[in-house]
């Protein structure tokens, strides 16, 4: 079973929460919490090599970041795509890129590139037919039918919610799986979002972004199909970092981890048990067949 297929069984049983994620630590630590999807946060990829999230970072490098989460874990893992990274040619490459990566799903947005942040200002917007085009080029660029192309619209800060909810049908009639508008700024456009779109919806609850704190359980109600938490993750360890060293720095000690764990339990988290079989797996044959 692919893992578009799987992601699409977990959304059956209810909205999906994916935390975030940009690596295969982080993406490893979502899975043993019992999560049923892995979210690939283009911030974090971003940021993991140097960079703000500004489109700076190219397709190639976020295909095979996702790529690596994805072969790391067995849950489904949706990943952000950007703009595509160009226009319809582009984006027809960038699903290819993904699907073969074995990532369950990307979503693509309607900025112009380079790209911002979705909870930043000043946003540059591109033309609806420009926006439509991609879409339908996305969705024709599928080989597994259960890949999810998810339409993200960013044009809430720019035009306006009537148009991001406008662009979000648009999208959806034009084959996306999903529809992400991007920042609703209240508690009632956050609510009405999953009621105006027709067709499933994304809400994407960054932490003191524009969208209102809202419980997995409060999106679940609201009938958003996914929630995706990007920078959770993200965000804690840097203050675990920053909090690590300046302790070190005080008492020029090792402070005690969070996680508290010895160095072979920090690699069993990691697939340890498995590597470990296959010291011996492949001698013993041989050795049997020299005695006989």
């Amino acid at each position: 079973m692919s893992k578009g297929k799987i992601f699409r069984e977990a959304m059956k049983r209810g909205m999906v929460a994916a935390p975030g994620c940009y690596d295969c630590v982080g993406a490893r630590a979502i899975e043993r919490a019992g999560f049923d999807a892995v979210y690939m946060t283009g911030a974090g990829t971003a940021a993991s090599l140097g960079y703000p999230d500004y489109g700076i970072v190219t397709m190639t490098e976020m295909a095979e970041n996702a790529g690596r989460i994805a072969r790391a874990i067995k849950l489904p893992v949706i990943a952000d795509a950007d703009t595509g990274y160009g226009n319809e040619l582009n984006v027809i490459r960038t699903v290819r890129e993904y699907e073969m990566r074995g990532v369950a799903g990307i979503h693509i947005e309607d900025q112009d590139f380079p790209k911002k942040c979705g909870h930043l200002e000043g946003k540059v917007i591109v033309p609806l037919d420009d926006y439509v085009a991609k879409i339908r080029a996305a969705v024709s660029a599928k080989t597994d039918p259960d890949f999810l192309i998810i339409a993200r619209t960013d044009s809430r800060a720019v035009l306006g919610y009537e148009e991001a909810i406008r662009r979000a049908n648009a999208a959806i009639e034009a084959g996306a799986d999903m529809a992400f508008v991007e920042a609703p700024q209240t508690l009632e456009e956050t609510a009405n979002v999953p009621k105006l779109v027709k067709g499933p919806c994304l809400l994407n609850m960054v932490w003191r972004g524009k969208t209102p704190d809202l419980s997995i359980d409060e999106a679940a109600k609201m009938s958003y199909a996914l929630m995706i938490l990007p920078g959770m993750l993200t965000r804690t360890i840097v203050g675990a970092c920053d909090a690590a060293l300046a302790e070190l720095k005080a008492k020029g000690r090792h402070p005690v981890p969070s996680s508290d764990i010895t160095p072979q339990q920090g690699f069993n988290l990691n697939g340890a048990a498995e590597w470990d079989r296959y010291r011996t797996a492949f001698r013993e044959p041989a050795t049997k067949q020299a005695a006989e």
